[in-house]
């Protein structure tokens, strides 16, 4: 019989302590992770003289970011996990927002089989189904672009969210509710926290759905915020994707009414700054339709296009008037990988607004951007 000795018995306990420790951090990772995204562009009527800009700026494809995002598994088939992220503006390198440390996401959740619930600042459910699948440019174009589903989708952040995502087969879906949308909002087109006494007053919330079924992929949504003094934006998007062979088409539509003043604000380029310019209780209407293919031609060259239409009323044209217009936008895209993190891309695209949209631009009433950039991602 061999007799343990205390000492023996310390070192299997250090073992078993160390062995311990070792599964319990198999179970757990933090990753760090980022995108480099720079472009030198060239835009054309870039302010009231119609002077033309050559300058260097964020990238096309996705915007500069880095992050952080972990997971621990708890058993069971649940997990906790967290995720912290902040954009970043290579050509100076400030992060793309002054007011926060992690702009893009700073949230922590738990995860299953059932779906994911998470609480903090985080993108919008109606952000993660255009980004994700239905925008031919992946909501990370040039804002000179990306214009509609910014605007209608009030900003596609929101602090002081709780949001549940879930798949289950083919289907997608999505919740959110924040207590406040923007805690760094300020004056006309702000939306805050809740007021006290006042439930329904600077929240927001939306649902989404999506299903794909084969070649096809439907989706949609609504989501409505809350200004401090109640007044709301209400946004309901439908889409379609369907592929063919190498190829996607992309068809989807935003419409919004807005008594904020969040679509003015941030839409308009001159004419409109703040204070009474900037209408409240208008009843401001965008019906935004859009359309796009993409074409996977040869395994490192991917080519896109995209067209982007809003036809407005009760806009905001200075001097407390409002009236009609509308705004076109086309954009080409191609993309060339280097490797599977690595691309070089070029772009060029092209905006015009007539009537109540010529506010949205600077100079004339066209806009041509042309642009060159290289993205890696880590």
């Amino acid at each position: 019989m061999k007799i343990i000795t205390s000492r023996a018995f310390a070192g299997i306990g250090a073992s078993l302590i160390a062995l311990a420790c070792q599964s319990a951090f198999a179970q757990s990772s933090v990753t760090l992770y980022g995108v480099a995204d720079v472009s030198v562009r060239y835009l054309t009527n870039a302010n009231a003289n119609n002077d033309g800009k050559l300058f260097m700026t964020n990238g096309a494809i996705t915007n500069s970011r880095i992050g952080f995002k972990g997971s621990e598994d708890l058993g069971g088939g649940l997990k906790a996990i967290f995720q912290l992220e902040s954009g970043v503006e290579l050509e100076n390198g400030q992060y793309s927002d002054s007011a926060r440390a992690f702009n893009r996401a700073a949230f922590v959740g738990l995860s299953s089989r059932y779906g994911t619930l998470t609480l903090g600042r985080q993108k919008t459910p109606l952000f993660d189904m255009l980004g994700d699948t239905y925008d031919p440019l992946t909501v990370g174009n040039y804002f000179e672009n990306a214009w509609l589903p910014v605007a209608l989708g009030a900003g596609l952040y929101a602090d002081n969210a709780v949001k549940y995502n879930g798949t289950f087969a083919g289907l997608t879906l999505g919740a959110m509710y924040s207590f406040g949308t923007n805690y760094t909002a300020t004056g006309a087109g702000g939306f805050s926290g809740q007021v006290p006494g006042h439930l329904g007053a600077g929240n927001m919330y939306g649902f989404t759905a999506s299903y794909a079924l084969g070649a096809l992929a439907i989706g949609g949504g609504y989501q409505q915020n809350s200004d401090n003094a109640n007044n709301k934006q209400k946004i309901w998007n439908a889409n379609v994707v369907y592929t063919i062979g190498q190829a996607k088409l992309y068809a989807g539509y935003l419409h919004s009414t807005d008594d904020t003043g969040f679509v003015d604000s941030i839409l308009q380029q001159r004419g409109l700054v703040s204070g009474t310019d900037i209408l409240k209780g208008s009843g401001r209407r965008d019906d935004g339709p859009f359309a796009g293919i993409t074409y996977q031609v040869t395994p490192a060259l991917l080519l896109t296009g995209a067209f982007y239409y809003d036809h407005m009323k009760n806009a905001a044209i200075g001097g407390g008037a409002t009236g009609s217009g509308n705004r076109y936008t086309g954009v080409a895209l191609a993309e060339y990988a280097l490797s599977k993190r690595t691309e070089v891309y070029g772009t060029v695209d092209f905006n015009k607004v007539t009537g109540a949209a010529e506010v949205e631009l600077p100079g004339r009433s066209n806009q041509t951007g042309v642009s060159l950039g290289l993205r890696t991602i880590f």
